[in-house]
């Protein structure tokens, strides 16, 4: 994108490594680009945003959210035409090289190309907004992606309460 980059990653049990590999990547591709344009300063405005995402309900929506941004926002016409994703890998236009494949995306059919296709007309399905919405709202907040139960789950594992909050202080009730 052209002010902003998607990423899908699985930092397995090592979740502080997420933080470890976005300081790292910041820093490389500033420098990578403060060189080649002869500047100086920092290359993105803030800190990244992230959201864990429940595998198994929406993994592939954020896939079909992140593959299509590109679309969304004018820069193409279709996934396929947007050389900076993962699309033309998981669908067997290039070879994969440099993801891996993740098991919602394997768990779409038993053979290779079943999924290519499978992968195929998942992501050109139309998204049902509230979807879209939910995985918005998670990205810009740092919240959940996923289910009410998935939150339930991730509460009781972290040992406290996580809510869904608008923006601002909350109210006072009346007296």
């Amino acid at each position: 994108m052209t002010n902003h980059v998607h990423l899908i990653l699985d930092p397995r049990e090592q979740v502080a490594n997420l933080g470890k590999l976005m300081k790292r990547l910041a820093g490389r591709q500033t420098r990578y680009v403060n060189h080649k344009e002869n500047r100086t300063g920092s290359l993105w405005e803030g800190r990244y945003k992230s959201s864990p995402v429940e595998t198994d309900t929406y993994l592939l929506a954020c896939n079909r959210y992140v593959e299509l941004n590109p679309v969304k926002a004018g820069m193409v016409e279709h996934a396929k035409d947007y050389e900076w994703s993962s699309y033309r890998q998981k669908v067997g236009l290039e070879p994969e090289t440099w993801i891996d494949l993740d098991p919602s995306y394997l768990g779409l059919a038993n053979n290779e190309e079943e999924r290519k296709e499978g992968y195929m007309d998942y992501i050109n399905q139309l998204s049902v907004e509230s979807e879209t919405q939910l995985i918005q709202q998670a990205l810009q907040r740092g919240q959940l992606t996923g289910t009410s139960r998935f939150v339930e789950q991730v509460e009781n594992r972290l040992g406290r309460r996580i809510e869904h909050r608008g923006p601002g202080r909350p109210r006072r009730e009346a007296k």
